[in-house]
């Protein structure tokens, strides 16, 4: 049994099976172009798709441009002070504990909890 098949329960349809099970088979010529027409309709799908959601995204960006001389608002967030090791990292260290629930699944119960660390805003507390 093909590993498609113990998975799914059915044979895998390649594209010799992408026409329905009560049609002829197609064989040749008229497979290839079968086969063609059903790439050519799911690359324009795809295509689309692709087309539509840049639309989206060049409808949010904007090119700006500066020449000198010009004034602009920069908004900077504060630098934290951190104590960074040699090796390029740093401990995080937890303040307490804001919430403590338990989310029930089907068979098992985990426990979550909200810590708010030390140089963090409540805003940036994690699970």
């Amino acid at each position: 049994m093909a590993p498609y098949e113990a998975l799914y329960g059915r044979k895998c349809r390649t594209p010799l099976y992408w026409t329905e099970l009560s049609e002829n088979k197609l064989h040749g010529v008229d497979l290839i172009k079968d086969t063609k027409q059903k790439v050519k309709v799911i690359r324009d799908s795809l295509k689309a798709t692709s087309d539509r959601q840049k639309s989206y995204v060049d409808l949010k960006r904007k090119d700006i441009e500066f020449e000198t001389g010009d004034k602009v608002f920069l908004k900077v967030s504060p630098w934290k002070k951190i104590e960074i090791k040699s090796d390029m990292t740093y401990e995080e260290e937890p303040i307490r504990i804001l919430v403590h629930e338990v989310k029930e699944l089907r068979n098992k119960k985990i426990p979550l909890v909200k810590v708010l660390w030390r140089r963090h805003r409540i805003e940036e507390a994690t699970c």
